[in-house]
């Protein structure tokens, strides 16, 4: 097959890109970056370095593709996130159309069923809808859940204050996911054309403060705890920490929806057969490494 991969060799790109290549598949890996071209062909895929902002560019590259991988790479400099995934999953359609591609596995986000209330994830429904439109074209959403790299913005707190906290925490259950984990998945449906329309992806589930038990453990903390703030708290923390207001007030929706519940709704409705492989304890020695660096 002939399969396109966007998003680089990022966190997914590169695990996903491996294991296409290595199942005898030819790949070809979108890139902004000029200087990912060599890496890029190192794994013995074909780089196309150009932009998801030029709908030319991806008409050409998608012509004769068998299937697509198709993300919106985060863009925390724009002044409106949920624009420039509208943007993005606009180009997307307009390119996915133009150049005749019947196969698109989608890089979405559990969340993504709701159309308000979440924050930034509510780009990410809109994607999912744009693409729904498309005629004649099957498309999977990959709804991972809660990625684990994203308790690394802890870092700095439990450093300084000595715990984690968030607008959501304590006895909240979160549903956490490794990209590798979200790699093997991409894989499965990219190399088949039929399939469900949504598949959620996780890795383990534990409460908040099982959370911080097990990372407290992995960096000399055995007592870290999570403290749950009120949603003004974490607004104003995180403008206070140096973020843009509006997209403190975005993550500050998304804790909410975490904390209440909303976020998971779906997936409860809808879990899937198999969870990842990589567990809290395998991430902690990870997040231990980088917090004694």
């Amino acid at each position: 097959m002939n399969i396109i991969i966007t998003g680089s060799l990022g966190h997914i790109g590169k695990p996903l890109t491996q294991e296409l290549v290595e199942k005898g598949h030819t790949v070809t890996v979108i890139s902004s970056n000029p200087d990912k071209q060599s890496a890029i062909e190192d794994l013995g895929a074909t780089a196309a370095i150009g932009s998801l902002e030029d709908v030319d560019f991806l008409t050409k590259t998608f012509v004769s593709a068998d299937a697509l991988f198709a993300m919106v790479p985060p863009n925390y400099a724009t002044a409106d996130m949920r624009a420039y995934y509208g943007r993005i999953g606009s180009n997307y359609v307009q390119a996915i159309g133009q150049s005749g591609l019947k196969r698109v596995v989608n890089l979405s986000s559990y969340g993504a069923d709701l159309a308000e209330g979440t924050g930034v994830i509510l780009g990410a429904h809109d994607v999912e809808n744009l693409l729904n439109a498309l005629p004649d074209v099957v498309i999977t959403h990959l709804r991972p859940t809660y990625f684990y790299y994203n308790l690394y913005a802890f870092v700095d707190m439990i450093r300084g204050l000595g715990f984690i906290g968030a607008n959501y925490g304590g006895d909240d259950r979160l549903l956490m996911v490794a990209p590798v984990d979200i790699a093997v998945v991409a894989a499965e449906e990219l190399q088949q054309n039929v399939s469900q329309p949504v598949r959620y992806i996780t890795s383990d589930e534990r409460t908040a403060s099982e959370v911080a038990q097990v990372l407290g453990n992995a960096i000399g903390m055995p007592a870290l705890n999570w403290v749950v703030f009120t949603d003004e708290q974490a607004r104003s923390g995180m403008e206070q920490s140096g973020m843009p207001a509006h997209i403190a007030a975005d993550m500050a929706d998304l804790g909410a929806s975490i904390h209440s519940g909303a976020m998971r709704q779906d997936y409860d409705l809808h879990p899937p057969t198999t969870v990842g492989n990589v567990k809290l304890e395998d991430f902690a020695r990870e997040f231990g490494a980088v917090y004694n660096a």
